[in-house]
């Protein structure tokens, strides 16, 4: 079977750094922190009293009030991130064979906050069931993929995909593979996540996951920084419209990049831990190169899963080095998590877009907060730190892991017929 080529035709995103596309990009080239003190809730008695939250965003802009009962956060956030992305494609709905459009959306949670409310009224009531009917549709991790197909008309193939912080990122890859073997021909795929409450933060802390860096959160998420104590939870939502090469031509796309090839993997090792020498990142990224057809001669910039976490930091650059070798010296590798925090099942999304926008301007973003050199990390990589890297990027390969050991990569290139 010969493989389409799949390209890449319209971008959204609702980040803690930017409500558009245009003020993500602007706010990641610019080294914006999204951190700042919880204001979702009461959050005096947690042991991390900051996170990467919204800013500015009133759903009742987007929908009315019935809707916005009927959906979770991670929902709305979702929906509005799509929204962006298919009016950034200039797909003309009437034009386009709808049964050949899917929907392929990711959350690694899903409806946290519409679940702990649910619990917590009736835990505190008087054991009376008053759930809303809207529990199971709010909370499920499919239902942003279903509101996204009802809205547009798209009876293409529509799932979500779960396997926590790598979930958009395997949202992406289904949907890539899906248009290469011919079952569509377009994609709206992508991820959301809205996890800063009560449960999402507790449950974290327990886990020490979390930094504890109340006193600066600006500069809290530091991804290879010595001083890093941990991740800093995000939210928000990316999508991205993937497109038969063919198919994007025939109507007159703007065609942002290629999608060259995807790679996935598991560490078989711990159930939060990564691999200590990185060996599922390594194989993920390794499948990745060898899908594309590319060496790594050919990889200018990655952009990292970075969380900022002592383990996770050193098993990703450990896998990079053990992989690229010598190459890593001239690769441009940043974590855009140090500004917009860990956006969880939205991570891969969010940070395609970033790793498209960098093959589009030839700019590398930052890892901001960095202050202190790792003398764990190898230092033969060539991190951009603190300033971006005006650079040729000729293709980048994006990084995204999540407990349980799932791995996944993807690699983007520049278009060329």
């Amino acid at each position: 079977m010969k493989l389409r080529r799949v390209v890449v035709t319209g971008l959204g995103a609702l980040t803690p750094i930017g409500n558009t596309v245009p003020e993500y990009w602007n706010s990641l080239v610019t080294g914006v922190s999204g951190a700042g003190p919880i204001t979702h809730f009461d959050a005096s008695r947690f042991k991390s009293l900051f996170a990467c939250e919204i800013k500015n965003f009133d759903p009742l802009n987007f929908f009315d009030r019935k809707e916005v009962r009927k959906y979770d956060p991670y929902t709305l956030l979702g929906l509005v991130a799509a929204d962006e992305a298919v009016i950034n494609s200039r797909l003309e709905i009437p034009k386009v064979d709808l049964d050949r459009v899917g929907v392929i959306w990711a959350s690694g949670i899903g409806g946290m906050s519409t679940f702990y409310d649910e619990v917590e009224n009736f835990v505190t009531g008087d054991g009376t069931p008053r759930f809303t009917p809207f529990l199971i549709p709010k909370m499920i991790a499919d239902i942003v993929a279903g509101l996204i197909s009802i809205k547009y008309g798209f009876r293409g193939p529509n799932f979500a995909t779960v396997s926590a912080c790598a979930s958009s990122a395997n949202s992406l890859i289904d949907a890539f593979t899906y248009i290469r073997i011919g079952k569509a021909d377009v994609f709206v795929t992508g991820g959301s996540e809205a996890t800063i409450n009560q449960a999402g933060i507790g449950g974290f802390n327990s886990l020490h996951a979390l930094s504890t860096r109340n006193d600066d959160p600006l500069t809290a998420s530091r991804p290879f920084d010595k001083d890093r104590d941990g991740f800093v939870m995000g939210e928000g939502g990316a999508a991205l419209v993937f497109e038969e090469l063919d198919h994007a031509i025939a109507r007159g796309a703007t065609i942002y990049c290629e999608v060259a090839g995807a790679g996935m993997s598991a560490d078989a090792y711990h159930m939060t831990a990564p691999h200590p020498e990185g060996l599922g990142a390594k194989n993920a990224m390794r499948l990745a190169l060898e899908d594309a057809g590319m060496t790594i001669e050919d990889i200018d910039h990655i952009n990292t899963h970075g969380t900022s976490t002592p383990l996770g930091d050193i098993a990703e650059i450990k896998a990079i080095v053990g992989l690229f070798g010598e190459q890593a010296k001239r690769i441009a590798v940043n974590s855009t998590k140090s500004m917009t925090g860990h956006l969880l099942g939205a991570a891969g999304a969010a940070e395609a877009v970033a790793s498209i926008l960098a093959i589009k301007n030839d700019l590398v973003p930052p890892t901001i907060n960095h202050f202190t050199d790792d003398p764990e990390l190898e230092q033969n990589v060539d991190f951009i730190f603190n300033v971006a890297s005006k650079r040729p990027v000729r293709a980048a390969l994006s990084n995204t892991f999540g407990f349980g050991g799932h791995n996944a990569s993807v690699i983007f290139k520049k278009f060329e017929l």
